[in-house]
């Protein structure tokens, strides 16, 4: 097939623009030379606009199940504009600069993202995905609007159940498709192993997902590290020094271990907690590690002083602890007994000091 005057005159728009500005990856310039050899028309074009700031910047489109870039394309006179062919829809993320700027599903037709209201519209799942969360909106609205009298419960308790009934009928509406795929991750994170395979039994179309291996993985370890099991040791080097979680760890002393991130709020919120747990029972036997996941370390040690954590850490863990001990959120924070048993899990605030009060308290005992 032959390529039409227009399309030639992009595709060496195209080349010359990545020649000068250097700007785009080698996945990139595979997708453009694919683009450039083939006459099949695209049967998606999604349209982003964004500001002539942006210009010459690399926009993606990323598969939300695998994290691989499906699109790429240059942001010409503040747009981004995608073009090219998808077989079945897909949720994917738009990103730029490594930042993402918005979720869509990938599927045949015209695709229109406005990045300040969030609002992806022009193809069938995306307009049922806009008008699904419309109406959530309306009912989020009615719930800030409910007076504070005695007849308050009720009524919350009826938005709860109409909130409920309506992400039902959207999981049902799109239970074979790439929406209805993400909804079903949302009912899965909170699970355990077993229902997340009665879930599967039942919706097996779900099975062979990247994010339901890697889910399934995880509760794994979460429950090989559930209350009554050993710890697992693992290693962290930074500038040549390894810690490892075995050098803090069944001891001989009761150790509470935060696995926090400095990004994070409720982490932030909740060392107020630990530390007054620290300073009660410091002196009596307690330790506490922090290890801090998914976060820079200059962010980390900036977080350690701006809030006076007095207790040791390990930084720049990444995901090796969080693979490890199935965390898919954070803070989880872990208390071991003496020999390295893990005796509490993702306790926070009074429940997790009722835990520490009742392991100090019987450290109390064993001593007099």
């Amino acid at each position: 097939h032959l390529l039409s005057r227009r399309q030639r005159q992009m595709c060496i728009r195209d080349r010359y623009t990545m020649k000068i500005k250097h700007l785009i990856s080698t996945s990139a310039l595979v997708a453009v030379a694919v683009a450039c050899a083939s006459a099949t028309a695209p049967n998606y074009t999604v349209t982003v606009p964004l500001t002539e700031d942006e210009d010459d910047m690399v926009a993606y489109i990323v598969d939300f199940d695998s994290g691989d870039k499906i699109d790429s394309t240059i942001v010409v006179n503040g747009v981004a504009k995608f073009q090219g062919n998808i077989t079945t829809p897909v949720m994917a993320t738009i990103s730029m600069e490594g930042s993402r700027l918005g979720s869509l599903v990938l599927e045949p037709g015209n695709i229109n993202v406005d990045i300040k209201s969030r609002k992806i519209t022009g193809t069938p799942i995306n307009d049922y995905v806009e008008k699904w969360e419309k109406q959530i909106g309306e009912l989020q609205n009615e719930a800030r609007s409910l007076p504070q009298d005695s007849s308050y419960e009720q009524k919350s308790q009826e938005l709860y159940n109409r909130f409920l009934a309506l992400n039902e009928k959207a999981f049902k509406d799109n239970a074979n498709n790439a929406f209805g795929y993400y909804m079903f991750l949302q009912q899965c994170y909170e699970t355990d192993l077993k229902s997340l395979n009665e879930k599967l039994k039942e919706y097996p179309q779900f099975a062979n997902g990247k994010r339901i291996a890697k889910l399934r993985t995880a509760l794994i370890n979460k429950e090989e590290t559930s209350v009554g099991h050993k710890f697992k040791d693992f290693a962290i080097t930074n500038n040549g020094k390894t810690q490892r979680l075995s050098d803090y760890i069944g001891k001989g002393k009761y150790t509470l271990v935060d696995f926090w991130a400095s990004w994070c709020g409720p982490c932030i919120r909740e060392t107020a907690i630990i530390k007054e747990l620290y300073n009660k029972y410091h002196d009596k036997g307690l330790n506490v590690l922090g290890v801090a996941v998914w976060d820079e370390p200059q962010n980390t040690l900036k977080a350690i002083e701006q809030h006076q954590l007095p207790w040791e850490q390990i930084i720049n863990a990444k995901t090796v602890p969080t693979d490890i001990y199935g965390i898919s959120g954070i803070p989880c924070i872990i208390l071991f007994d003496p020999e390295g048993n893990i005796i509490s899990r993702d306790k926070q605030d009074e429940d997790l000091v009722k835990d520490v009060d009742a392991a100090m308290l019987k450290a109390a005992a064993i001593e007099n």
